[in-house]
C-alpha cells in the first residue's frame, strides 16, 4: 500500500516515514501544501496522512480540491489537540478520520489500517483467502498456520492483492502502489515478486490473467472444504 504524508514538521515527517516504511508501506513525503496537493492530484495513493496547518496551502483547502476533483482515497487528518474547529472543518471537507497531536504512532498505524481495510471492503485486521492469512497489524503472512518469510516488496505485493482479492489487478497498478515516488520502478520485477510469492504461498493462489494482470483467489480444494 502506498501512503502520502503531508507534514511540514521535519522531525515528525521523518518519524512517520520511518514508522510507515517499517510497517510495510511505500511512502511519499511532502513538506508543504502545494507539493502535497500536487502529489495527491497526480499519484495513485491508497491513503493520505494530512496535516491541516501547512505552509503555502492549508490542509482543508487541499482536501476540498481533492474531493472536488473526484479523489476518493481515505484521508487521515492531523490537528492540534485543542483545535476542535479544525477537526469539524476537516470532516466537512471530506476527511475520513483525525488524530490530535501529539499522538502515539501505534494509534496512527491502527487508524490507517482501518481506513485501508474499509476502503477495500474489509472489516477485520486479518485478511484471509482460504488457508492464506495476512495480519496487517504485524505485517506478516501465514499459510496453514505456518509463518512465511517475505521481503518488504513481496509483502507489499501480497498485501495489495489480498486487499483486492478476487479482482484482476493490472501490473501497472501494482507498480504504482508498492513503490514510493523516488524508487527506480521496473514493471518486470513484478513478475519476479509474483514468482517468489507462488513458491512461498502456493502456485495456484495467484492467477495470471494474460494481458490484464494478476488475481488472488482461494484454491478450489480450499474453497470446497470451506463450503
Amino acid at each position: 500500500m502506498r501512503i502520502l504524508v503531508v507534514e511540514d514538521d521535519n522531525d515528525l515527517r521523518r518519524q512517520l516515514a520511518d514508522v510507515l516504511s517499517q510497517s510495510g508501506y511505500a511512502v511519499d513525503l511532502a513538506a508543504d501544501g502545494e507539493d502535497g496537493h500536487f502529489l495527491g492530484d497526480t499519484e495513485p495513493y491508497d491513503a493520505v496522512i494530512l496535516d491541516l496547518g501547512l505552509p503555502k496551502m492549508d490542509g482543508v483547502s487541499i482536501l476540498k480540491k481533492w474531493r472536488a476533483d473526484g479523489k476518493s482515497f481515505p484521508v487521515l487528518i492531523l490537528t492540534a489537540r485543542d483545535q476542535w474547529s479544525e477537526k469539524v472543518a476537516g470532516f466537512d471537507a471530506g476527511a475520513d478520520d483525525y488524530l490530535s497531536k501529539p499522538f502515539v504512532t501505534e494509534e496512527l498505524l491502527a487508524r490507517l489500517r482501518a481506513l485501508l481495510r474499509r476502503a477495500a471492503g474489509h472489516s477485520a485486521a486479518t485478511l484471509e483467502a482460504g488457508k492464506l492469512m495476512v495480519d496487517t497489524r504485524a505485517a506478516r503472512a501465514m499459510v496453514n498456520g505456518e509463518p512465511i518469510k517475505l521481503t518488504a516488496h513481496e509483502y507489499r505485493v501480497l498485501s495489495y492483492l489480498m486487499h483486492h482479492q478476487g479482482r484482476v489487478v493490472p501490473r501497472t497498478e501494482l507498480v504504482e502502489h508498492i513503490y514510493d515516488q523516488d524508487f527506480d520502478r521496473d514493471s518486470n520485477t513484478i513478475e519476479v515478486f509474483i514468482g517468489r510469492l507462488r513458491r512461498k504461498i502456493g502456485v495456484d493462489r495467484i492467477q495470471t490473467e494474460r494481458g490484464l494482470g494478476y488475481r488472488l483467489i482461494v484454491p478450489e480444494n480450499e474453497a470446497r472444504v470451506a463450503g
